[in-house]
């Protein structure tokens, strides 16, 4: 090591600052604290800040791009982190996309607002859009009536009827709030239909089939119908089939009034039935979901069994507590089989934009036997319980194995134990740090894993460990101050042959006696390997990084970000 060692509480270069720990570290860029934001969040806060204090920041860090003449690049951001589905949340794209549509910058109000169809893919989406919009001050002008109409009429008469039946209110609004506010027009008999339906009810839209037709809007004068574009509205509608939440494929299509007010007509008697044999039969000619049946059949195993049978991949996953709890998933079932078949089923879980830490939570949860909310216990079936950790694994963006030699990091300091990852009530920092490097043990035929904070532990842990097992270790290890040098100095003590140091932190680092850029550099000299990367994962929304900006052979990325071992996997071969 050089003679003049500057410790981490003071700066190295004239570029650093100093983190919530006192120690000096560099700041991402705002586009890379925006890619943060979007996948981690601020829901809890840090061990150093408050949720609050942390979303003003990355607001703050959104609104400089946008004064920046950057805006249009912050749409286009969002809009690739919503349809790659790299985000387990969606209320940070869809603040983010609010912040834009407010935005002064006419650029970048019309890119959000244009974006709106494809990013608010189902009702839920567009009520949260709207919920934000309201909160940052955004009033119902032209330009929102105009995108929320545009939401409504572009889309086709089957989807929509799915969608209005299925989310009928959410985030405060329902839909005859949203029409009755965007005033949408159009001259499709269903939409029409529909949008009666959803304004008056049931029976009035069926009454006035038969009279004149009139518009939904209030004001004729104020017309907010738009040629659609023919290309964009067909990627969305393909986009639906594919949706976390809405996987629904419409294999009936509504091609006539009679088909949509039959549709329609079963929705409504569905919500007040008792008979289960005919709940069954409407749930299997008419893809009717959990969400159309009354509360009072819910604990039905025949009624689960039937919507098992088409049920969209979120839904299970989300739902596997209460099939166990009511017997359904026992095990050899044929419900058993089909849960585990899909959950090992990539292409599915690519498909229906499953992200991992959702698959995580869901994971924690079911393994615990009882919900975190609510009165819901289960007995847990241990093959689900397997199927379930495949399908984390699975969830990621594939990754070649690179054949580098990989040491990786991993934070377990106070700061990383002490707060959690997007609200999540089990998920903290460290724990989704390990489960996150599972997937290059799992890939890279080489790996060494180490846990520190103030010192270094050696883990033993092998593509074969359970990631259960692998987390509970975790959790077990004693944390305390920061020194995130320590694998590299590990590595020179130990004369590791190392291509790639991978650090899961938060880079609230500041124990330290030397940077860790400075550990790197020498171990690279020490170690005669001078094409030694340095990858950073950031596993909170703050704003630092223990990466040089300068230095080409060190990366920060994003914390379960879906496609971050994708990125890593190429930075480590020299091709990003």
């Amino acid at each position: 090591m050089a003679t003049n060692i500057i410790p981490q509480s003071q700066p190295l270069t004239s570029d650093q600052v100093q983190n919530n720990a006192g120690g000096f570290t560099w700041t991402v860029d705002d586009l890379q604290r925006l890619r943060r934001f979007l996948c981690l969040g601020s829901e809890g806060g840090t061990y150093y800040q408050g949720e609050k204090e942390l979303g003003i920041e990355n607001a703050a860090a959104m609104l400089r791009l946008i004064q920046d003449g950057r805006g249009v690049e912050v749409v286009d951001t969002i809009k690739t982190y919503s349809l790659e589905g790299r985000t387990s949340k969606q209320n940070t794209i869809m603040f983010a996309l609010a912040l834009c549509a407010k935005s002064t910058d006419l650029p970048t109000k019309q890119a959000a607002y244009n974006a709106l169809p494809e990013i608010c893919r189902i009702p839920t989406h567009l009520f949260m859009f709207i919920k934000y919009a309201h909160a940052l001050g955004q009033n119902w002008g032209r330009a929102q009536r105009r995108a929320v109409s545009k939401w409504y009429t572009g889309q086709n008469a089957s989807k929509l009827a799915m969608a209005i039946t299925k989310y009928q209110n959410r985030e405060g609004y329902s839909h005859r709030d949203i029409l009755r506010l965007a005033h949408p027009a159009t001259k499709d008999p269903l939409l029409c239909f529909l949008f009666d339906y959803i304004t008056h009810g049931y029976a009035k839209a069926v009454e006035n089939l038969n009279k004149p037709k009139e518009s939904t809007k209030d004001d004729q004068s104020n017309d907010t119908t738009m040629e659609v574009n023919p290309e964009a509205l067909e990627k969305t509608a393909n986009l639906d089939d594919e949706n976390e939440e809405n996987e629904e494929i419409i294999k009936k299509k509504f091609v006539t009034i009679e088909q949509l007010k039959e549709f329609i007509g079963i929705v409504e008697k569905a919500k007040i039935s008792t008979d289960e044999q005919e709940l069954i039969a409407a749930i299997r000619q008419h893809h009717l979901v959990r969400e159309h049946l009354p509360t009072n059949v819910l604990g039905s195993q025949s009624i689960w069994s039937a919507l098992l049978e088409n049920m969209p991949l979120t839904a299970m996953i989300r739902n596997l507590g209460k099939m166990s709890e009511i017997d359904l998933l026992k095990a050899n079932s044929d419900a058993e089989g089909l849960v585990v078949k899909r959950l090992k089923n990539r292409e599915q879980l690519q498909r229906a934009r499953i992200h991992p830490f959702n698959v995580l939570v869901a994971l924690e949860t079911y393994k615990r036997g009882k919900g975190f909310k609510g009165k819901l216990e289960w007995k847990i079936n241990s093959n689900v319980q397997t199927a379930l950790e495949e399908a984390f694994y699975l969830s990621f963006k594939y990754v070649k194995p690179t054949n580098q030699r990989y040491l990786i990091g991993l934070d377990v300091s106070g700061s990383m134990s002490s707060s959690t990852i997007n609200g999540s009530p089990t998920i903290t920092p460290a724990v989704g740090s390990v489960a996150m490097c599972m997937v290059t043990v799992r890939t890279e035929p080489y790996t060494k894993i180490v846990a520190f904070s103030h010192q270094l532990i050696p883990l033993e842990i092998s593509a074969e460990s359970k990631l259960e097992n692998v987390m509970e270790t975790t959790r077990a290890i004693s944390f305390g101050s920061t020194d995130c040098a320590l694998p590299m100095l590990w590595a020179i003590e130990n004369k590791e042959q190392i291509d790639v140091f991978v650090i899961y932190t938060d880079s609230e680092t500041w124990f330290g006696k030397v940077h860790p850029t400075e550990a790197l550099k020498s171990y690279r000299q020490q170690m005669n390997r001078p094409n030694a990367k340095l990858i950073v994962v950031g596993m909170q929304s703050n704003g630092f990084t223990i990466a040089d900006p300068n230095d080409k052979g060190m990366l920060d990325v994003v914390g379960f970000d879906s496609a971050a071992p994708q990125v890593m996997s190429l930075f480590a071969e020299g091709q990003i």
